[in-house]
């Protein structure tokens, strides 16, 4: 008991928050294989999930709001659903190292659970909700504010859609759809950085690095898209 006592107050600095009810962020933190069929709703993360998603939904849009004041819903909406994608959460998880934290049952443990996209970002939005319930939602916002702010700038409106408009540029030349190829993985399991490739027909190829290889593939097919001047630079 001691030791994740120890654990937990280590946790609770990373997040920035204390709980007045440890029992919901261990309820957080478990993930529905290390509970019995029977307990599962009432003890694993996923209704901590279910509320912490709609809360950083909440939270975000707020942000957006406040802080993109010339942008439209078009952009508002494609810049929320970047931010609260399970890909973006799994990055937050990973900068709280909450993989290590993780509740797990046997099998889930031994096929890498705790690094799972899936899986840390359902935490990550569970642990928001259970921050939600402990302190209400002006600590909610606080921590998504924090952990989530760095995550976006007035150009990443048009990140969501890079891929897309990359491959519609790719078919208009009648050109075959453009290929991401994975060169490199570098850094820590808990922090870890992929270079992708992206490859359109004869043009040369371009790689970019970031935090999950969705993200880098965006970021490749940005970088494609301003060097063939399909959008400018980012100011």
């Amino acid at each position: 008991m001691r030791s994740r006592a120890r654990s937990r107050s280590g946790l609770e600095q990373r997040l920035g928050y204390q709980f007045a009810d440890p029992d919901l962020l261990d309820r957080a933190l478990t993930h529905s294989s290390a509970i019995s069929p029977s307990k599962r709703i009432e003890h694993s993360y996923q209704r901590l999930e279910f509320l912490g998603d709609r809360v950083l939904g909440l939270v975000v849009a707020d942000m957006l709001f406040r802080k993109l004041p010339k942008a439209n819903e078009g952009e508002l909406s494609r810049t929320l659903n970047t931010l609260v994608r399970k890909e973006t959460c799994a990055i937050i998880a990973r900068t709280l190292d909450l993989g290590r934290e993780i509740n797990l049952g046997d099998s889930e443990a031994r096929t890498g659970g705790a690094e799972k996209d899936a899986i840390l970002g359902d935490v990550t939005e569970a642990v928001i909700g259970a921050i939600f319930c402990d302190g209400g939602l002006g600590k909610a916002y606080e921590f998504v504010e924090r952990m989530f702010g760095d995550h976006f700038t007035v150009g990443q409106a048009d990140r969501a859609d890079a891929k897309t408009t990359l491959q519609e540029w790719a078919q208009a030349r009648g050109l075959e759809p453009p290929t991401y190829t994975q060169i490199e993985r570098t850094g820590p399991d808990h922090a870890p950085e992929f270079t992708i490739a992206v490859v359109v027909g004869t043009h040369e190829p371009i790689s970019a690095i970031g935090p999950s290889k969705k993200i880098a593939e965006h970021k490749a097919a940005e970088i494609f898209l301003v060097r063939q001047k399909v959008w400018k630079e980012p100011a």
